[in-house]
């Protein structure tokens, strides 16, 4: 023991190397990109759907200047259209009262006239769409009237509708429904006709009576092509209220276009034009997105 325990106290410890020492180095932290990889999925998606229609347009609006700069040109070129209609640009809601408006005015009147033409051609064409997909006997009797009078121009209804409403406005807004309409019916019946055989199957088992059976299983499963028939008719409407209101008259972006033409303001007409089709563009949007809502995607987007 006494042996051991001097052998013990005479063991020198051993001094650390270079080698056994353990240095502890504090790495950097990593820094986080400022965007990360979905923002930048997302730009670039973004840049590829605005970036080639917004050069498109700069073509266009260079090639409309260089033809239309020169002072024999019967058209105004794009600089001169913003000159000539600035002060209708910056005050699109004066009323200086009668059909004197600016151009926000002459829209909302449009669009009202749309919005109630189109709502009841709406209802009225699913309906009977869903009458004329969903039985026989009304598509023999009700699918041939249909295809004649849906071959009538729209504006061919308009003298008809003024001796009937003896009205502007009712006279518009039934030009709107009846061109409205028969996209609606043709091609809610022809959902109403593809409708799977399963579903009338289940149908039959659950006994779903004609309401439950319009409401769970007809609507939802034709509804992608009520859609399409919508959005043709909201397209449709736009383009034949501003026809119709060149000949009725009163305040609307139409008739704003003939009194323009009347006075030989083509820079408003231009102008006019241009908020035309934006409107016409934003309306075939919005029924859109709602249709992508409704059918989850199923519906053309």
């Amino acid at each position: 023991m006494t042996q051991t325990a001097a052998a013990t106290s005479n063991v020198t410890p051993l001094k650390p190397t270079a080698q056994t020492t353990a240095t502890v180095v504090a790495l950097p932290t990593p820094k986080k990109p400022l965007f990360g990889p979905r923002v930048k999925t997302r730009a670039m998606e973004a840049a590829a759907t605005f970036i080639p229609p917004l050069l498109t347009i700069a073509a266009l609006l260079l090639l409309w200047e260089m033809l239309c700069s020169s002072p024999t040109a019967s058209l105004p070129s794009p600089s001169r259209v913003v000159a000539d209609t600035w002060e209708l640009i910056l005050n699109p809601f004066y009323d200086n009262g009668g059909n004197d408006k600016g151009l926000g005015w002459q829209l909302y009147a449009s669009l009202k006239r749309v919005a109630l033409g189109y709502a009841l051609a709406a209802i009225v064409g699913i309906a009977l769409g869903a009458l004329v997909g969903g039985s026989t006997w009304a598509m023999r009797g009700l699918d041939p009237v249909f295809q004649v009078l849906r071959t009538i121009p729209p504006l061919a209804w308009l003298p008809l509708s003024l001796a009937a409403f003896r009205d502007g406005e009712p006279s518009a807004i039934f030009v709107i429904f009846i061109t409205a309409i028969w996209p609606v019916i043709i091609n809610t019946a022809v959902g109403i006709r593809n409708i799977p055989q399963d579903y009338k199957n289940v149908a039959q088992v659950l006994r779903l009576n004609p309401i439950e059976y319009f409401h769970k299983i007809m609507l939802p499963a034709a509804a992608p092509y009520i859609f399409t028939g919508l959005r043709i008719g909201i397209g449709l409407s736009w383009l034949a209220i501003v026809a119709a209101e060149m000949l009725i008259g009163g305040v609307g972006i139409g008739f704003f276009i003939w009194d323009a033409w009347n006075s030989s303001r083509i820079s408003d007409i231009i102008l006019a034009l241009i908020y035309v089709g934006a409107v016409g563009f934003v309306l075939d949007r919005i029924v859109a997105l709602v249709a992508g809502a409704v059918t989850r995607g199923t519906a053309a987007s």
